[in-house]
């Protein structure tokens, strides 16, 4: 929840993730990708579940030996499409993409916007002040 944009905002708990065995989503921020390369199996789930919505996540090939993703390839995320639904980690049963409290991203070129998976795996650094969220006898506020 947005409450002073873009200067402020609430303190979520960490990372949007899905748990596939549990069947349920941790909550946390839904921003920019993060991809665990080393858990990645390259099955493609990921961009089947964003096929119908905004066909934003593009498996690429990379020049990187990963023992458990044989043909190399990975998604890559072009966030001039992306949504921010978080389907595609819903879909991914192998914890290898969660998404960050980076929800402010600013380009000047759709090019800019197209996060490779070396980039996605990268985690971002956010320097925004955090808002403590109060809640006393059924009246809500923020500092």
């Amino acid at each position: 929840m947005t409450l002073r944009y873009p200067e402020a905002q609430t303190e979520l708990p960490g990372y949007y993730t899905y748990d596939p065995k549990l069947g349920v989503a941790k909550p946390g921020y839904k921003g920019r990708h993060i991809l665990w390369m080393d858990k990645c199996t390259g099955c493609q789930l990921c961009s089947i579940a964003c096929e119908n919505i905004s066909q934003a996540i593009e498996m690429v090939k990379v020049n990187r030996t990963q023992p458990n993703n044989r043909k190399s390839i990975f998604p890559q995320v072009d966030y001039a499409k992306c949504v921010f639904c978080g389907l595609c980690v819903d879909a991914c049963p192998f914890y290898a993409l969660g998404m960050t409290d980076d929800f402010n991203l600013v380009a000047t070129t759709k090019k800019a916007l197209v996060y490779s998976p070396e980039k996605l795996s990268v985690p971002p650094t956010v320097t925004r002040k955090k808002v403590e969220f109060k809640v006393e006898e059924d009246v809500a506020y923020h500092d």
